[in-house]
């Protein structure tokens, strides 16, 4: 087998074909003679055009426009008190990781500034196997059932017929949607356009379970906090950048580390108890909520750093994989149901994006042995040599990780049993519209914000809702904002021209199917 210096020979390398042959012209091609056609039996000339009819790849159905680095996690606290994973048992320990940023709904060739939220995914390199944190910049989304993500997407990218965005579709959706009013209430604040991708936050929205050996969990969400700070765009700054630099963020991350400058992030989590998860007053699998932090407080727990720029953006950047999917031993998933649709979908389209043996392209592979079932394929490097493909007694492998298995008492069996029956149910949920859906956003716009933001939030808006021509669209999307708050749909309607608008009719908190017992006042808010 070639090894991969083969195709990483330095400057002076001597040109050759795909095959290694070497070549003297490369401009050259085979005729008959000195004006005749081209000759057929020309493989330099004929292989050349080939590949390059094949250099590009089917682009990232969302999040199509990124940019990315490499760097290492630090671990600066011990977590054995909630994890038995082997990585949080060692302060000091450094992983390598690889990160990609994004925007979401643009092509590969749009605008790094363009309002919409950022992917800001991580792949850290443990000894336990490869484990992705495929996050946001903001800390909710749109949706919480898992069958409208086509849909939604589908309003964020281009019109079937005119091949334009389309705004009457855009706000068409969310208004139907109103459980997506928290994530617009985000979206169009200056965190919509932030500045740059090594300045921001990423949070992993989701709701996961860590383990310990006794089968106990807590549920965590993680947060990555740029340490310089989330730093933004106004909105006509983003918009001329948009134009004159589209690439700007893609740019200023290279610039950075490239200049020794390296982007550093503080790692912290939030952790609740399966009985605090029952007493929570949102449904801790409702990614349109947030975690309060008076309630549940940042615990930190490592530091990212980027200090590695890629040397092929293609090989390293734009074919890295990742997928929630992608855990290691005492980190699962909770029963969030976008969560668990996204374990499917992001390992699908890398095998469309990428084929079947994606895991096998250096920028993917574990950097531990890999033993398995899993055989042939396109493009497939690594053979396992003569490795029996079943389950063999004569050539057994070991078997390891977490049996996942619950040690202690039979209370304590029971308790967890009683859990996950609960949680079961509590899926019910995440279809009703309540006045819980209402509430943080509600907070944002009269707590969290000041006089200025407000304005901020309005304007950008207004600048985007403008363009609706449908009236009923523009009706009830105005009467969503209303019931966060009427004067905030009431500047909303000024600012367009529209008439004021009355709130949505809502149910009210104590509506919530399986979550009447503990509905009491909202907790405050915390700035994000």
């Amino acid at each position: 087998m070639p090894s991969p210096q083969v195709f990483n020979s330095k400057d002076g390398a001597v040109y050759t074909t795909s095959n290694g042959a070497p070549v003297s012209e490369p401009y050259a091609a085979q005729r008959i003679g000195l004006h005749g056609p081209l000759l057929l039996q020309d493989f330099h000339h004929i292989d050349l055009l080939a590949h390059f009819d094949r250099e590009r790849i089917p682009e990232r159905v969302v999040h199509a426009k990124g940019a990315g680095a490499h760097g290492y996690f630090e671990v600066t606290h011990n977590l054995s008190d909630i994890t038995s994973q082997k990585l949080f048992q060692e302060v000091g320990k450094k992983v390598r990781a690889t990160v990609r940023f994004s925007t979401v709904g643009g092509e590969s060739g749009s605008a790094d500034t363009a309002r919409d939220p950022r992917g800001f995914a991580i792949k850290l390199r443990t000894e336990e196997g490869n484990w992705d944190w495929v996050f946001n910049n903001t800390p909710v989304f749109f949706i919480r059932d898992p069958a409208k993500f086509p849909h939604f997407i589908h309003t964020q990218k281009r019109d079937p017929q005119t091949h334009l965005k389309d705004p009457d579709a855009f706000w068409d959706y969310l208004s139907q949607n109103p459980e997506s009013i928290h994530q617009i209430m985000i979206l169009f604040s200056d965190r919509g356009t932030p500045d740059g991708y090594h300045n921001e936050h990423g949070y992993s929205g989701h709701t996961f379970k860590w383990f310990k050996d006794d089968g106990s969990f807590v549920y965590v969400q993680v947060h990555v906090r740029a340490d310089k700070g989330f730093k933004t765009l106004d909105g006509a700054t983003a918009t001329r950048l948009a134009g004159e630099n589209p690439d700007y963020g893609t740019e200023s991350l290279f610039s950075a580390i490239d200049s020794g400058n390296f982007p550093t992030w503080t790692v912290y989590i939030q952790t609740m108890t399966p009985e605090q998860a029952e007493k929570f007053r949102y449904n801790v699998l409702d990614l349109t909520k947030v975690w309060p932090h008076k309630e549940y407080p940042l615990r930190p727990i490592g530091k990212l750093v980027l200090n590695e720029n890629p040397q092929n953006y293609f090989a390293e950047i734009e074919q890295a994989a990742f997928s929630p999917s992608h855990m290691i031993p005492y980190i699962e998933t909770s029963a969030d149901p976008v969560l668990q649709s996204r374990l499917f979908s992001y390992p699908d389209t890398h095998r469309h994006r990428l084929g079947v043996n994606y895991q096998q392209l250096p920028v993917n592979a574990p950097i531990v042995p890999i033993a398995n079932f899993q055989r042939d394929g396109f493009m497939t490097f690594v053979s396992q040599g003569n490795r029996p493909n079943y389950q063999s007694s004569i050539q057994p492998l070991t078997f390891a990780g977490r049996k996942g298995t619950l040690e202690g008492s039979a209370n304590d069996v029971e308790r967890l049993a009683k859990h996950e029956a609960w949680i079961g149910s509590a899926w019910r949920d995440l279809s009703e519209i309540t006045e819980l859906d209402f509430e943080q956003p509600r907070a944002l716009w009269s707590k969290v914000w000041n006089d200025q933001e407000r304005e901020t939030y309005v304007q950008n808006v207004a600048s985007h809702f403008k363009n609706v021509k449908s009236p009923v669209v523009k009706a009830r999307q105005l009467s969503v904002w209303a019931a966060v708050d009427q004067s905030l749909s009431d500047r909303i309607a000024t600012a367009i021209g529209h008439q004021t608008v009355k709130p949505m009719v809502v149910k009210p908190a104590s509506e919530a199917i399986k979550f009447r017992a503990n509905i009491g006042s909202a907790p405050p808010l915390p700035k994000l």
